[in-house]
């Protein structure tokens, strides 16, 4: 019980305390009294006007809803009378009729003058827009991660063998092994009063019915757990740009394995985390509290410096969504998939997130791909995130950068939004975009789509501070590792640093190169450094777009040394065209070299055969040739014959005996004219058969 009322100890002065969780930053004489608690009790029509636009601007901010909470002011103690409480809700009621809005009560509680209610206020969307909030779903493996997606969003329980978490899984072999090895996507959607629009249809989610009837629509990233599969995990973390981070942990095995590496990789992100502690049902009371005073620990330590949260009643869903953003404080949930246990209160907690992005459409529209489709009847299709601004249908956007750096222009043909048609897309919301006139070949992970007024550039080096978490040794110069930045993975090699070395715990400025590709970066972007073991986090503080990319092995080079080298091995192989040293001293493929050097060795055997072969024959003579040629022969015919006598099925003719029989054969019709060899070369010919048959 130690971890359970140190956790709890945190909690409760933030539910007793009646402080404003959303106080106005107006400040002036002019706004005082919209400050004050009794601001809504028989509000003037200026006052009212007041009330609404400073509402309206607040659901402008969080794109979409806020919370408002009655009898709290400034200066004043908390708590309204019945009479005030009820004049204050009517005049709420009545603003958000006014803004289109949807209001509902979270919470009523009593304070030192009377009662204090918290309200959601929501937009009522349309059936093709609706707020989009990501939740990346990240711990060990066999945490329960997928099972709790199947529970959450197809509204049925585990088994608690694994029933719930086929619904999810993408490959034969994940159905096979139970475990999670790409990435995965799928939707909770919430009505504008807060409830589950989920509603399979046979075990099977209706995307798009499930979007025209959500005012807000919760997207599951489902990662990996195992560490195999970590390079997808960071891909994920950083290419889908989720909002939340939800870590999950078995009640039973504790925080063990990838647990810790997936939580310093939100750290280092700086996404919000929020815990869920699974398997409560399966788990003795002793295990589970050990796990809770592991992770208050560990939640605590220096490198983390969260405040844990135990969520147990309606009022701490509502007090720890309100505070969330802060990201400090630290939620920890416990549920069970198969009884049910306290999954409603998680459901209220998703319900009341708020997106942490705030994005303005007069912005230059800026698009990261994360992956690439090619759907029949409908061309090449790309999705991924829009980071900032604002794209309808048939804009033209520039997308780069290819090979050579270059940005070419295409236009939108059609947009998708969770699988539902769509005539446009603002910041922090995903999409799939299909383009015309373009291969799905010509487009990779890591590209972007964006406004022809940003004037992108690509860049081969970029310089970032980093600061060094694990590296088992020491880390130099011409380094080489992953770098991980939005949805750019490509491995870069380290040019100079302003420390001579870097171990554990260092930090330093870093000039880095790509090693395969340009690519579009912007200062002050997120990046993770990490090679096996080595892992490293900082910021891109400066770029380099005019360096140009002589010295690199780009991909356009590589094809174009291969078909030179096929080529040439085709039409000159006897001329030595696949030398070591080229005309071009770059890296060569290796399966091209290593068929060139094959064909030049032989090549070259066979001129050395054919010469040997002239000279022998003008200087010793032809008699003496017809008698070695026939006793070489017959040593020939015993050398076949000794594999069967041991056993073996037959012998495969090797060039050199064909070459030999060959040269018999020639020269058994010239005229017998020639003096005997000297007997040092009957000497040789003994032991060399091949040679005494040139």
């Amino acid at each position: 019980m130690a971890a359970l009322m140190d956790i709890q100890k945190l909690k409760s002065p933030d539910v007793e305390n009646g402080g404003s969780l959303f106080d106005p930053d107006c400040a002036n004489s002019d706004m005082a009294s919209l400050t004050s608690k009794l601001a809504l009790i028989s509000p003037s029509h200026e006052e009212f006007e007041m009330l609404m636009e400073e509402i309206k601007t607040r659901i402008m901010e969080t794109q979409g809803e806020t919370i408002y909470e009655l009898g709290v002011g400034e200066g004043d103690p908390p708590g309204l009378k019945e009479e005030d409480f009820k004049a204050s809700e009517a005049t709420l009621h009545s603003i958000a009729q006014t803004l289109d809005l949807e209001c509902v009560m979270l919470r009523e509680r009593p304070a030192q003058e009377g009662k204090v209610a918290e309200f959601l206020l929501r937009r009522r969307l349309t059936s093709d827009d609706f707020m989009e909030i990501r939740v990346a779903v990240v711990g060990n493996v066999d945490a329960g991660k997928s099972t709790l997606l199947g529970v959450l969003t197809h509204g049925e329980l585990d088994n608690g063998r694994g029933m719930a978490r086929q619904r999810l899984f993408r490959h034969k072999h994940e159905m096979e092994s139970g475990r999670t090895s790409s990435v995965g996507n799928d939707i909770l959607g919430f009505d504008a009063a807060g409830g589950v629009v989920n509603k399979p249809d046979h075990g099977h989610l209706d995307w798009i019915k499930i979007c025209e009837e959500a005012a807000k629509v919760i997207t599951f990233i489902d990662l990996a757990g195992h560490e195999r599969y970590l390079k997808t995990t960071v891909f994920g973390m950083t290419g889908h740009a989720p909002d939340f981070a939800m870590l999950m942990i078995g009640a039973n095995a504790g925080v063990i394995g990838m647990t810790k590496e997936h939580l310093g990789l939100a750290l280092a992100l700086n996404v919000p985390v929020f815990v869920v502690i699974t398997k409560i049902d399966m788990c003795p009371p002793n295990v589970l509290q050990e796990t809770l005073k592991l992770l208050n620990k560990i939640l605590k330590s220096p490198g983390c410096r969260k405040i844990p949260v135990l969520v147990q009643t309606m009022d701490d869903v509502v007090v720890t969504a309100t505070n969330f953003t802060s990201e400090r404080m630290c939620p920890v949930f416990q549920v069970s998939n198969v009884t049910g246990s306290n999954l409603d209160l998680l459901k209220m907690f998703l319900n009341l997130l708020s997106t942490r992005h705030k994005c303005d459409s007069s912005e230059p529209a800026e698009f990261q791909i994360d992956d690439t489709f090619s759907v029949p009847g409908v061309g090449t299709v790309v999705s991924g995130t829009l980071l900032q601004g604002y794209i309808k249908l048939n804009d033209t956007l520039l997308l780069g950068p290819d090979n050579l750096g270059q940005f070419q222009p295409l236009p939108i043909k059609s947009i998708h939004r969770k699988r539902m048609p769509v005539r446009e897309v603002r910041g922090g919301q995903t999409a799939s975009f299909a383009l015309k006139k373009i291969k799905r070949a010509s487009i990779r992970k890591g590209m972007v789509l964006v406004s022809p007024r940003m004037e992108p550039k690509a860049c081969w080096e970029f310089e970032g501070e980093i600061l060094v978490l694990h590296h088992p040794t020491t880390i130099s110069v011409k380094y080489q590792a992953m770098v991980h930045v939005g949805s750019v993975r490509q491995t870069a090699t380290i040019l100079n640093m302003t420390e001579e070395h870097l171990r554990t715990g260092d930090k330093a400025t870093v000039r880095f190169r790509f090693i395969k590709n340009p690519e579009y970066l912007k200062p002050d972007m997120r990046m993770v450094f990490r090679e096996g073991r080595t892992k490293a986090v900082g910021n891109i503080t400066r770029l380099f777009p005019h360096v140009s990319a002589v010295a690199q092995n780009t991909r356009h080079q590589r094809s174009a040394k291969k078909g030179y080298l096929e080529g040439a091995s085709g039409g000159a192989a006897g001329h030595g065209s696949g030398g070591k040293h080229s005309a071009n001293p770059q890296n060569e493929p290796q399966k091209a070299s290593k068929r060139n050097r094959r064909a030049k060795k032989m090549a070259d055997y066979d001129e050395g055969f054919e010469g040997k072969e002239n000279s022998y024959v003008s200087e010793k003579g032809v008699s003496s040739l017809e008698s070695k040629t026939s006793s070489s022969c017959d040593h020939h015919n015993n050398q076949q014959q000794r594999p069967q006598q041991l056993g073996g099925s037959g012998t495969k003719e090797s060039p050199r005996s064909s070459a030999s029989a060959m040269s018999a054969s020639s020269l058994s019709s010239l005229p017998q004219t020639a003096q005997s060899p000297p007997s040092s070369t009957s000497a040789s010919s003994t032991s060399k058969p091949s040679v005494a048959a040139t």
